[in-house]
């Protein structure tokens, strides 16, 4: 099965747009002191390919900059990403 990079970028941007919102969503939700966003999920939509856009989201929400597991996990979630989407890409 062969994955073109269009549907590729089309996946990645979808995933990213959708952790950025979740990101601004939650900050939201934090001023609030309401009911707030997992981090395991934010994680995991990072995991699917959402890493860049948890990234962006991250310091323009100003949201979980102070969390050493974001601010090194998401870099590394991105690290894996990139790697996914080469071995794709070259399969």
């Amino acid at each position: 099965m062969t994955i073109t990079l269009s549907t590729l970028l089309l996946v990645i941007g979808g995933m990213s747009f959708v952790l950025f919102a979740m990101m601004g969503i939650d900050k939201a939700l934090a001023k609030r002191g309401a009911w707030r966003v997992p981090e395991r999920t934010l994680f995991l939509l990072a995991l699917l390919g959402g890493a860049l856009g948890g990234i962006i989201g991250m310091y323009f929400f100003r949201h979980k900059t102070r969390h050493a597991s974001f601010k090194a996990g998401l870099p590394v979630l991105l690290i894996i990403n990139i790697a996914c989407c080469i071995a794709l890409i070259t399969e």
